[in-house]
């Protein structure tokens, strides 16, 4: 997890991975830390509490700062655009910067939940040069077909599309059957 807004999709999203048969291993940069604690009612604790494996930012020599740990793929959600501008230019500032590199170096699956509206140009360059690299870019885009409630809804419609990029069963998530029902969702007027 970096500092972007959004912690709540990193939280839910290793919810999920616990409830799979996944070994999740967390980095959470320092400001993801603050971001998480100003946007949620979590604290480090608990999210290390849920991971299998918790490393700390600063800790350069962990094992997923290894091509030789063997890792099927990497999340980073959310993502600033400022740790996506140091992956896509190969500046470690940290250990989420460290760990993405080696699973780009290895060819593994890696998946950016870049959070950050709008974008400019240098956002988008980014995002081309990571997707050119074979990166999954996943902006957190809400989806309105599945005629969300709620936060939580569109929530859980993202981490399932995260799951998705990783080949992890997402049972909860409310997936477009092709069913074009004619709702008439009640729209209030913005004031």
């Amino acid at each position: 997890m970096t500092g972007a807004s959004g912690a709540i999709i990193g939280v839910r999203l290793l919810e999920a991975l616990a409830r799979s048969d996944v070994e999740t291993h967390l980095v959470v940069s320092k400001w993801a830390q603050q971001t998480l604690e100003h946007e949620t009612d979590y604290r480090i604790a608990d999210l290390r509490d849920m991971a299998d494996v918790y490393y700390g930012p600063s800790d350069m020599g962990a094992a997923v700062s290894s091509g030789s740990f063997v890792t099927e793929a990497m999340v980073i959600a959310p993502c600033s655009a400022r740790s996506m501008a140091a992956i896509a230019n190969g500046f470690g500032e940290h250990l989420v910067h460290r760990a993405a590199d080696v699973i780009l170096k290895e060819r593994r699956k890696l998946v950016l939940v870049v959070r950050e509206s709008p974008l400019n140009e240098i956002h988008l360059e980014n995002m081309l040069k990571l997707a050119r690299m074979g990166v999954g870019i996943l902006p957190p885009m809400p989806a309105f077909y599945n005629h969300p409630q709620s936060v939580e809804d569109i929530v859980e419609h993202i981490v399932a599309r995260a799951l998705d990029q990783l080949n992890v069963p997402a049972d909860f998530a409310k997936r477009w059957d092709g069913d074009m029902k004619n709702r008439t969702a009640k729209i209030e007027p913005i004031k």
